[in-house]
Formats: structure tokens, sequence, C-alpha cells
């Protein structure tokens, strides 16, 4: 990819944040549209995802298979619908195509399937599996082809911490001090059946990670300027690899579905995604 398609895609900050409202809406349309799926993960992941595709991320939707580009692994991959928003507004596919989610036949699945959509590096259904993956990148790029240039970005939720294979991943980075691996912990509190805290207490999570030998950040997941500078410390530690604790709002952006556990994994209605549009208007002279 040349330094210029590059640019052209690299927005600032507030265009960052009207892009992150423009995905929250594709999120609510096509989970609407769809009549299942989960909203208040992806909802509260849309900075993150608009951080990684519109400024951080190596990466050519024009050519997605490109040698140098950055790998990005969704492990938590039912909040999937940002991914699909993120990359369609991104240009990898038409973004009318969100429509099609979860339809028999789609590209667009519940849960991203590698061989299906050019631009997925990998398939998750599983949770637990995508900081192994990942990791498995990562070592090949920093042991084996000896690639310091591009960067390996593992999305998990806090919830799927509970998996073991996520801490067999950690002390396995930690080992190799996999500096081209870079962690990205959605820190909502919620899962399926509650509060992360009532169902399985992560506790001292800044603790355990430094425990198996990583590097760790904490921010504000919805705050752009926080999220970049994060990116950038993870990118310059050259001895360990970095897990960045983003805390975030579930719902984000949709005041009835903030904080509430039960949207989970629960899409809007007809009537419930016209009023959650109503609260992410766009700029209107983004519009014009």
């Amino acid at each position: 990819m040349h330094s210029d398609v590059a640019q052209a895609r690299s927005l600032n900050t507030s265009e960052l944040e009207e892009m992150a409202t423009r995905i929250r809406r594709s999120i609510v349309e096509m989970l609407e549209k769809a009549g299942s799926g989960h909203s208040a993960g992806p909802l509260g992941m849309a900075d993150i995802l608009t951080a990684l595709y519109f400024r951080i991320l190596r990466h050519d939707p024009q050519n997605p298979d490109w040698d140098e580009r950055d790998i990005f692994l969704l492990s938590n991959g039912h909040t999937v619908p940002v991914l699909y928003a993120a990359m369609a507004h991104s240009g990898y596919f038409p973004v009318e195509e969100l429509d099609t989610l979860r339809r028999f036949g789609s590209r667009l699945q519940g849960h991203p399937e590698r061989t299906s959509l050019p631009g997925l590096e990998s398939t998750s259904g599983p949770l637990g599996s995508g900081l192994s993956q990942g990791a498995g990148y990562a070592h090949v790029l920093q042991h084996i082809d000896r690639d310091p240039h591009r960067f390996v970005y593992v999305m998990m939720g806090d919830g799927e911490l509970n998996e073991g294979n996520i801490w067999e991943a950690a002390m396995y980075a930690g080992k190799y001090r996999l500096r081209q691996l870079i962690g990205i912990v959605d820190r909502n509190y919620i899962q399926i059946d509650g509060s992360t805290e009532e169902v399985m207490p992560l506790e001292d999570l800044r603790g355990k990670w430094e425990s198996f030998g990583w590097h760790v950040l904490e921010i504000d997941g919805h705050s752009m300027q926080a999220i970049l500078d994060a990116v950038g410390t993870a990118k310059a530690v050259s001895h360990k690899p970095t897990v960045i604790i983003a805390h975030t709002v579930p719902g984000k952006g949709v005041p009835f579905m903030e904080y509430d556990h039960r949207w989970h994994g629960k899409p809007p209605n007809r009537a419930e995604a016209e009023e959650a549009l109503a609260g992410l208007p766009l700029d209107a002279k983004a519009e014009a």
C-alpha cells in the first residue's frame, strides 16, 4: 500500500468520532434487519474498531492479502457486526451488503468466517481462541520472518477471559517476548448471564496480565485520543507484548441499552431501532 493511499484513509480525531457514530448506526440497522445478533458489545467497541480501521492498521481494502498488512483478529466473534461495519465503511465491500447480516448464504455470518469474506483473518466462534492465533502470527513475524514493521492486534471480550486458552496464550506470548502482539480487552463488565464480577470475577485484571509478562495499559475505550496514544505506546514497547484494557460502556450511544447485560445477545426491534438511530445523529455537514 502506497503512503498516499494510507493517508487518504487516515482520519483526524473529529472525523474518527463522526465515523464511529456512522458505524454505530450501521450496527443498529443491520441487527434490526437481521432480527438476531449481539447489540451491546459491538456498540461499545465502535470507537476502538474505528480507530483501528481508519487510523492505526496498515491495510488496503483493495488488496486484502497485501503482504505488508497488519493482522487484526476478532476473538470475541459474536461482536462481529462492529467489524463488518468498519470493514464496509473503509471499503472492503459495499455498505449496502450490511443488510444481509445473518441471512442464509450471506458472506456476513453471525460469527466471522474467514474464507467467505476477503479481509477477515480468522474464523471465530468458540471463545478464547483468538489470542493463541495472534501469538502464533506474532511469533512467526518476530522470530521466523524477522519483520519488525508488522503488528498483530487481537480484540477480546472481558467475559471471554474466563477461558483458560487465553491464559495459555498469554503465558506463551510472555515467554517469547512477542512485542509485535497487541491485545485489546473490551472491559465492559457484562457477559450474557450478567456482570462479569458476579459470573466469574476477574478481580485484579492488570495484575493478572502483568504476572504473565505483559505490559499493561488501561484507557477510556471511548476516547479516540486515548486509543491512539495507547497503541502508539504499545508499538514502542520493545521487550514484551502489550495488552490494552479498554474500559467501555456496553451499548454505548443508545441510552436504553447502556450497562444492561440483557442487550448482550439481543437485537433491537423496529421501534427500538428508530429510537436508537434518533439518538445517533450524524453531522449535517458530513452528510451534505
